[in-house]
């Protein structure tokens, strides 16, 4: 994992080569690398180019404040908090609960954390809130009133930069968890109830010396999800 942080040569290795890193070195992201990652966002499709996208970049002593801010209302299970909107299905079903649960477990068996312990799961859990330590944190918003088509062109924003990452040689997660807690998210950044937290992303160098960053989940086979028609 030596060449971890090796700029990907192209979209292609961009994207074979991203995957949610969960352990960070400390080295700090230079300012003109973040402006220009997300600078790249602006070329992301959206429907009639409305561009729904609002970005909130945080680093040093903010990124501190905030991450510290929701871990907090995490650890000590302060009530009231509530996502915005539904990320999973209720009950998640198959096929998609089979391969939600090899992740989870995946992660944790590599981790040493055993099913059912919720202690040392939530201790680790806990880290998602702080960024995974990492030196930039990212934190996506959208306007309220906005339907399911912008949410779609998010996405796509939310890849660009991803990519954008792995060729100046960083590394991501997106995280889902931040928006877990919306109302913290909006106190500390003194933002209106009208944005809607859609999630957070790590970015920085990994570290090629955790374990954590050697998990992969696995992908289903192109003839799982593609049909081709001629």
């Amino acid at each position: 994992m030596s060449d971890i942080n090796q700029p990907a040569a192209d979209v292609f290795s961009a994207a074979r080569t991203r995957r949610s890193i969960r352990a960070y070195k400390t080295d700090p992201v230079p300012p003109q690398v973040l402006r220009d990652i997300v600078g790249l966002g602006r070329h992301a499709p959206s429907g009639s180019n409305i561009q729904p996208w609002r970005v909130h970049v945080l680093t040093g002593a903010t990124l501190q404040r905030v991450g510290s801010a929701i871990q907090q209302a995490f650890l000590s299970d302060e009530p009231g908090h509530q996502r915005d909107y539904d990320y999973y299905t209720d009950p998640v079903f198959e096929p998609y609960l089979q391969r939600r649960r090899e992740c989870g477990w995946g992660l944790y068996g590599m981790l040493g954390i055993g099913r059912g312990d919720h202690e040392k799961s939530k201790v680790y859990r806990a880290s998602n809130y702080v960024f995974f330590g990492a030196p930039a944190g990212l934190i996506f918003t959208i306007d309220r009133k906005l339907e399911k088509g912008s949410w779609l062109d998010y996405g796509m924003f939310l890849q660009t930069l991803m990519l954008a990452a792995r060729a100046r040689g960083l590394h991501t997660c997106a995280e889902a968890s931040i928006a877990s807690y919306p109302d913290v998210v909006r106190r500390e950044l003194g933002l209106s109830n009208d944005r809607v937290v859609i999630c957070g992303m790590a970015m920085g160098y990994a570290d090629g010396n955790a374990v954590v960053n050697t998990f992969q989940p696995s992908r289903i086979a192109l003839e799982e999800y593609v049909a081709f028609h001629d």
